[in-house]
């Protein structure tokens, strides 16, 4: 029998079935698939089109930066505060903090600064971006009583705010706080202990623009 000239040869029609169904199963979801993440990749670019490596827009707006003057206010502070026991790191918000040991900055049970602190808050003081909030946060052991311990732990905070006020910082930038014993690193149980949470916090912050 005869086929039409417009009739296709066996193998052809399988060949034809085979492709149809190799499209449906591969070739389909992988343009799919590369159509998503080009859409994928133009929602990720900011206004002038640049990405971070890890996909995230490079805009310089975003809220919390880090910005450069506070990275070089952390490495002057470090200089200043080498042997002192003072710790300076940026936390994970974007604030610069120091950690300074009471036992250096005031004698015990007293809130008057000691010598040996004031190169550190001269050093923080100095040139300070006019945008930077700084929060002043006394700590102490719980040796004394609560009511004390409440009111020292504010004394000496003020007498760090009054410090850096004298040494230009406005006053409406300086938050203090006095939290006493009620936020210990470690336990009281041990000197080593008491000594470490006898403590003074400063962090210094930039406002979200």
């Amino acid at each position: 029998m005869r086929r039409s000239p417009f009739q296709l040869h066996p193998a052809a029609v399988a060949r034809s079935s085979q492709t149809r169904r190799w499209l449906r199963a591969v070739a389909l979801p992988m343009l799919a698939a590369g159509v998503l993440v080009t859409l994928n990749g133009c929602g990720t670019m900011d206004g002038s089109g640049a990405r971070g490596t890890n996909g995230s827009s490079t805009s310089a707006s975003a809220p919390n930066a880090w910005p450069r003057h506070l990275e070089l206010k952390r490495e002057a502070i470090t200089r200043a505060s080498t042997g002192t026991g003072v710790v300076v790191t940026r936390t994970a918000d974007n604030q610069l903090k120091l950690n300074l040991p009471a036992d250096i900055g005031f004698d015990a049970g007293r809130s008057d600064l000691k010598p040996a602190i004031r190169p550190v808050l001269d050093e923080l003081a100095r040139g300070l971006d006019g945008d930077v909030r700084i929060t002043v946060v006394g700590h102490t052991d719980s040796s004394a009583p609560a009511e004390f311990n409440d009111q020292l732990s504010l004394d000496r905070a003020e007498a760090i705010r009054e410090y850096l006020v004298h040494h230009g910082v406005q006053r409406g930038r300086l938050l203090v706080e006095g939290r006493g014993a009620r936020q210990p690193v470690v336990s009281n149980a041990t000197e080593a202990g008491r000594a470490a949470n006898r403590r003074m916090e400063i962090f210094l912050s930039q406002p979200a623009s």
